[in-house]
């Protein structure tokens, strides 16, 4: 681990104290030059720390910013390698490029903004400045294609547990990857991957978490009615950010060993609120109603069609019907 890296860790572990020069130099075993290098670096990256003279160095208890010290301290699941770009294209994009140049499984990047965000269905994912949380973890699993669709469900479960856990509000879930709070969208999920043409598993997976945790300031695109945060102001601290990474990760590779189980299958289906639902379904680029009747045990959703016809589908989208529109 470089000096930059263990200078903040340090700092991160101890919001809000100060620790002279020397100090640091001392605990971390190098030279007081190395620590003031270090500083000057972290603070180029935007790391809020202040310098007072005869007093040192402190990390603002306040600070906004996410940094792996920042999310590790909310782990407890073991063998994970964080990373944190404060801006990047995409997080799936970035990682998707170390997956292929054989990145193991467990690497998470995480940042703060997104230039590229990505949805479903080539959708762009709003991922404004300072007010999401942007999340990507690769997987190699001994899934087919077919049962990709395990992945996101586990991580949509894995989301909507983690924001009750960390913002204290109900989380439901439209199938198949959109986590909903107080009736508006607060969470994407795009799974994207490789597959072994011999065979026909995947080579890796991409998972891909898109959450809005502030509103904008200047408030939320016109073209998207649907959206809200988990938080419906700014708290106190801004350890939220840090704290639902963990989380998120907490539970997601809490299940991940046993996936093919479905250990998650039941806080999935009881948050799911297009059950006994009039729905839309769009698939094969159109649209028809349907009624959405339940969860089959791989997650494909039942649903019937006009005709009294039952049938599962195992992807495309779905969206509620409004009352009395056919």
């Amino acid at each position: 681990m470089s000096v930059k890296h263990r200078v903040l860790e340090a700092l991160e572990a101890n919001r809000g104290a100060f620790f002279s020069g020397e100090q640091l130099a001392r605990q971390l075993e190098v030279s007081r030059s190395a620590v003031w290098k270090a500083i000057s670096q972290l603070r180029e990256s935007g790391y809020p720390i202040d310098a007072v003279p005869n007093r040192g160095y402190c990390l603002q208890p306040d600070s906004p910013m996410l940094s792996p010290q920042s999310i590790a301290q909310f782990l407890t699941v073991p063998g994970l390698s964080l990373q944190v770009q404060p801006v990047v294209t995409s997080t799936n994009t970035i990682l998707r490029q170390q997956a292929e140049e054989g990145a193991p499984e467990g690497t998470v990047l995480a940042a703060c903004q997104q230039t590229a965000g990505r949805g479903r269905r080539d959708h762009t994912f709003f991922s404004p400045p300072d007010t999401g949380l942007y999340l990507s973890f690769l997987l190699r699993p001994a899934l087919s294609a077919q049962d990709a669709l395990l992945l996101t469900t586990c991580a949509a479960a894995s989301v909507a547990l983690a924001i009750e856990a960390c913002a204290g509000r109900p989380a439901q879930i439209k199938w198949v990857n959109d986590v909903f709070c107080g009736g508006k969208k607060v969470c994407g999920i795009l799974t994207e991957g490789a597959i072994d043409l011999e065979t026909g598993g995947l080579q890796y997976a991409i998972v891909g978490i898109g959450v809005n945790l502030f509103p904008p300031e200047e408030g939320f695109p016109s073209d998207l009615p649907e959206a809200g945060s988990v938080f419906t102001c700014r708290p106190q601290g801004l350890e939220a950010r840090s704290q639902l990474a963990g989380s998120i990760l907490n539970h997601f590779f809490s299940f991940y060993p046993r996936i093919h189980d479905k250990p998650f299958f039941e806080a999935y289906r009881s948050r799911s609120f297009v059950l006994d639902q009039e729905i839309t379904v769009l698939e094969g680029g159109s649209s028809h109603p349907a009624v959405a009747l339940d969860l089959e045990e791989d997650f494909s959703l039942r649903v019937r069609e006009p005709d009294g016809t039952i049938r599962s589908l195992s992807s495309g989208e779905v969206r509620i019907r409004p009352k009395g529109k056919g």
